[in-house]
């Protein structure tokens, strides 16, 4: 586990020295982070921000996306791909948060441990670990690291992790990195950019990366 955690150390410095270290500072309201995350699935960034400005445009309030019929959310969103399930995902997160809440906002969680606001989002419909997880980490600076498809593959080709999903490695990474928020913000946004830019699905940048004495991937593959 001491050989893991250095090594995280490792690369949390070598790939935060090239991608640029960043202020942990919220990016948008807690409510739009919510469901622009849950629009964001299987689908581009900019697809996703269609989706929500559509649904937004069309429907000012959260107490109007609810009430509308499904069908109709479903077609403000459809730039988001899925269109049917996130509408009616969305409308049961915004059903059970207006029941539960006595309105439409989450701004509660930023008085709940990060453990209590995790289990909280989760238990929205359509809304797993790396919803949430980005919920609270970009909007109330809770210690938890969003793990998405990028830090899944990053992490798991430098051998910090085994885990064949990104939700497997969500609970491994947890155990092994700092609970720091700014850390794991970092953290994230620095793996997030080099699965973008260097550490692709497919034909990855080796020569590009300056982790390849590290990685597993690179010395079962590339190394001669």
């Amino acid at each position: 586990m001491q050989d893991l955690q250095a090594k995280a150390e490792l690369v949390y410095r070598e790939l935060v020295a090239l991608h640029g270290f960043n202020q942990l500072v919220p990016r948008r309201e807690p409510m739009h982070e919510l469901i622009s995350t849950m629009l964001s699935h299987q689908t581009t960034e900019a697809n996703e921000e269609r989706g929500y400005q559509n649904l937004r445009s069309t429907f000012p309030t959260w107490e109007a996306v609810l009430a509308a019929p499904v069908e109709a959310v479903a077609e403000a969103i459809k730039p988001a791909n899925y269109a049917p399930a996130k509408a009616k995902n969305i409308q049961a997160a915004l059903a059970k948060i207006l029941a539960e809440r006595g309105e439409i906002s989450i701004n509660f969680l930023a008085e709940l441990s990060t453990e209590a606001a995790m289990a909280w989002l989760t238990g929205l419909r359509g809304v797993g670990p790396k919803t949430a997880s980005l919920v609270l980490l970009f909007c109330f600076s809770k210690p938890i690291l969003p793990v998405d498809t990028h830090v899944h593959r990053v992490s798991q080709r430098l051998g910090l992790v085994k885990a064949k999903t990104p939700t497997e490695a969500h609970e491994i990474l947890w155990q092994l990195l700092p609970h720091d928020a700014e850390w794991l913000f970092n953290y994230h946004v620095a793996l997030l950019r080099h699965g973008q830019r260097i550490c692709l699905a497919q034909r990855p940048r080796c020569s590009q990366c300056p982790l390849t004495a590290q990685c597993l991937w690179y010395a079962a593959n590339q190394a001669k």
